[in-house]
């Protein structure tokens, strides 16, 4: 242990050597000496738990680490993934993935100044929601319209608005928790909103909304399950009958949709899904949806409804906590121009052409990545194609399970976990999911100008 210890590269030595001088004129110094130390850092504690020999000492052996972590150390945190989960609005991978249309209009903002809150017309300041509002307007039949940075920023700013103080009527089996543990009586709470829940989880009849009203009632809440549903013994209040009892009493009706679809996807053999526009024409006071998700646009919390509440809500101090910034509006922006085209937003808006691509198609996929990774097979790897089924995601659509299609990998000696982390290990970083003891890569969320992508990420990990 003390010939290895004292054998073991000192940093100036390392640091002297011509490939890592080479690196120093390319990255900062800190980077450099940082991933110098950290490597060497890390064979000394091989040599003390005595899992090292002379060979792991070896000054080019060393150099290639240093020059592999250096590498690493310098790529972003934030970068480009393929997405081959077959998870469509992939939480963790970013949701839905901008349109060309989308991406022009951000680089086109992002490049210099823009109008974000200035009126050409007038030459004074301006309002940065108009840039959407009459869009969604149009869209949706609303009123008025404002977005703001997220929904569950949505669900606050509309309930410290309008119930402050105040008794939200809501239905027990509405009390949903969403990603990240955000739950609809916490959001509640922190708005100054009073929680008054009617019904049981699986029943709820409009008697209990109209028994919960009293005078210190401020709302009545209906929020979309999202990502669960209850099955079997159940019943629950329609939003247009909710409607009719806050039209006769007074009280504004406030729901929470969620994802947030502007199209009807059944044409496209999706199962029927909710859309914001049949929400307005049922009545509601007030809809909120997120933009990432159905919609296709960047992370926002849209707001539609009557002109006097989303008055009110713009106005509320705390909407200039929760704003939406200009790069996100300029993905909003153009994603809404696309849906005035009609059909066509089914083939640009990357997440509704993914959800709806038949399944020939993704077997054509298949076949190419397969043809193109079909070397691996020299390694041991057995490649296969198999029909699966695939998700939505996003808490959207949870009881839809896609017919898809997977390029499937396995191999005698390596376990699926192993094959699964050297691929997200690659360069760009493929996301699989395994099945079955196999790694499985999805191809309804692998475009079709990623496959040449997909098939030199999958041969540089696999290669090893």
């Amino acid at each position: 242990m003390k010939r290895l210890l004292k054998s073991l590269p000192k940093v100036d030595k390392v640091l002297l050597h011509p490939e890592i001088k080479r690196l120093l004129e390319r990255f900062p110094r800190w980077m450099v000496v940082e991933s110098v130390r950290e490597v060497i850092a890390e064979k000394r504690e091989r040599i003390l738990k005595g899992e090292a020999d002379e060979r792991l000492l070896e000054i080019e052996r060393v150099v290639a680490q240093c020059i592999e972590r250096i590498e690493e150390k310098s790529l972003p945190s934030l970068r480009k993934v393929l997405n081959a989960t077959g998870v469509v609005l992939h939480t963790n991978l970013g949701r839905a993935p901008l349109s060309q249309e989308a991406i022009e209009h951000v680089v086109s903002v992002a490049k210099g100044y823009s109008t974000l809150e200035y009126n050409l017309e007038e030459g004074k300041r301006g309002l940065r929601y108009t840039h959407v509002s009459e869009l969604l307007c149009r869209l949706t039949g609303a009123e008025d319209a404002m977005v703001v940075n997220n929904n569950a920023a949505a669900v606050l700013l509309v309930l410290n608005t309008l119930a402050k103080g105040r008794e939200v009527v809501i239905s027990r089996g509405e009390l949903v928790e969403i990603g990240g543990s955000f739950r609809i009586p916490e959001v509640m709470s922190w708005a100054g909103a009073i929680l008054h829940e009617v019904g049981t989880t699986n029943r709820t009849h409009l008697k209990d909304y109209r028994n919960a009203i009293g005078p210190e009632t401020g709302l009545l809440l209906k929020v979309h399950p999202s990502n669960y549903r209850v099955m079997g013994f159940v019943e629950e209040v329609s939003l247009k009958e909710l409607v009719g009892l806050g039209r006769e009493t007074g009280i504004p009706i406030y729901q929470d949709l969620g994802s947030g679809s502007l199209v009807d996807m059944r044409h496209k053999g999706v199962p029927y899904e909710p859309t914001v526009q049949e929400s307005v024409r049922a009545g509601a006071d007030l809809v909120s949806f997120s933009g990432d998700k159905l919609l296709g646009a960047g992370q926002a919390g849209v707001i539609v409804g009557r002109r006097e509440l989303i008055e009110k809500i713009r106005r509320n101090p705390l909407n200039r906590a929760l704003r939406i910034g200009k790069l996100t509006l300029a993905a909003l922006e153009a994603t809404l121009r696309l849906y005035l085209e009609g059909e066509g937003v089914w083939e640009k808006l990357p997440a509704l052409k993914m959800i709806s691509t038949p399944v020939e198609e993704l077997m054509a996929r298949a076949s190419q990545v397969v043809e193109g990774i079909r070397e691996l097979a020299k390694k041991g790897f057995v490649i296969g194609i198999e029909k699966q089924h695939s998700a939505v995601g996003g808490g959207a659509l949870p009881l839809v399970e896609m017919p898809t299609v997977s390029v499937t990998l396995s191999h005698e000696s390596v376990m699926a976990s192993e094959i699964e982390a050297r691929l997200r290990a690659s360069h760009p970083p493929v996301i699989s999911r395994v099945q079955e003891d196999k790694v499985c890569l999805d191809m309804r969320t692998i475009s079709e100008a990623e496959i040449d992508t997909l098939v030199g990420s999958v041969l540089r990990g696999l290669h090893q």
